[in-house]
């Protein structure tokens, strides 16, 4: 089982952010999701600017000869999307047309889609009740205009259904709302006015991996199709930091600041101790730092709320 954080596979591939129209025909973006694609034509050829990352991550597993040993195979990247979002529901960090968020494909075998949507299923669970976000599940299926055959989407919907039921996870049946590609389990998370927000996603697909011809050698040392899952714990990293500053109204939990202590030693004569005082924050688990100037101890507390600020502002802590 592998873990690779998509960057670091394929220097080249993490800067492209365009690519010929041929590579989303064979996904199937270029006949679902053309018309919210910004489209490019240079030297007669059409391309289009990426809106998501899993047509380069199929590119990826195809790369290399892949075993059953290697799998789950989780690709993951954070590079810039671009969308064509009409003009008209453009909001601040809510609705934009370029962003990133944490996304991943889960490479798999058929028996271990369980296992890894349950896994899924934790961590979104972890990460919201450690946020301190409610959220409600819904399971969207099969919509209209879909890849694929009936019976393979029945048996996805199934997969799904009973990884949700095994973790104990309530949910809602969305009908008809899933992917072109695949069924999905959407997390719908609400903030501190009450609104919902769509954020995490797992998705089940059979289809993109069919489409790219994607096999892995088996312990029957014969080829199989692997299942891919795309998953997003966040979303959009731009549209969860809207939605964070609304819960919070500004005021962000402790444990989510950059520099969470700063030591002050009043002189020169208490900075042993001081020292002994930040070696016991920072085993405790705080990020701290000792401000070991020679400066008024009003010239240091003043300064440490000013750095406050500005990190909290994206900036760095000012120094004298």
């Amino acid at each position: 089982m592998r873990d690779v954080l998509f960057p670091a596979v394929t220097s080249r591939s993490r800067r492209r952010l365009i690519f010929n129209k041929a590579l989303w025909e064979t996904s199937g973006h270029w006949s679902h999701y053309r018309q919210n694609m910004f489209l490019i034509e240079s030297e007669g050829e059409q391309m289009g600017m990426k809106a998501m990352n899993c047509p380069g991550h199929m590119l990826v597993f195809a790369s290399d000869v892949r075993s059953y040993r290697d799998l789950p195979l989780r690709l993951h990247e954070q590079t810039p999307l671009h969308r064509n979002e009409a003009s008209g529901v453009l909001s601040g960090l809510t609705r934009v047309r370029q962003f990133a968020q944490d996304d991943a494909h889960c490479f798999v075998t058929q028996e271990q889609i369980g296992d890894e949507v349950e896994r899924l299923l934790g961590l979104v669970q972890k990460v919201y009740t450690d946020l301190g976000l409610s959220y409600e599940a819904k399971l969207s299926t099969r919509p209209p205009d879909f890849l694929g055959e009936i019976a393979t989407w029945d048996s996805a919907e199934s997969q799904l259904k009973a990884a949700l039921e095994q973790a104990s996870q309530a949910y809602t049946l969305n009908e008809g709302d899933g992917a072109f590609y695949g069924p999905k389990i959407d997390f719908d998370v609400t903030d501190a006015i009450g609104r919902k927000w769509q954020c995490a996603t797992i998705q089940l697909d059979y289809q993109i991996p069919q489409r790219f011809g994607l096999k892995y050698i088996g312990g029957d040392n014969t080829e199989h199709m692997p299942v891919v899952i795309h998953r997003a714990i966040y979303g959009s990293f731009e549209r969860f930091i809207a939605l964070l500053i609304e819960h919070y109204a500004g005021a962000f939990p402790l444990w989510l600041a950059p520099l969470q202590a700063v030591v002050l030693p009043i002189s020169d004569r208490h900075l042993a101790y001081a020292g002994t005082v930040r070696d016991r924050l920072r085993a405790a688990g705080l990020r701290v730092e000792l401000d070991e100037r020679q400066e008024k101890i009003g010239y240091k507390i003043r300064e440490a709320q000013l750095a406050e600020g500005a990190l909290h502002a994206g900036g760095g802590r000012p120094r004298g």
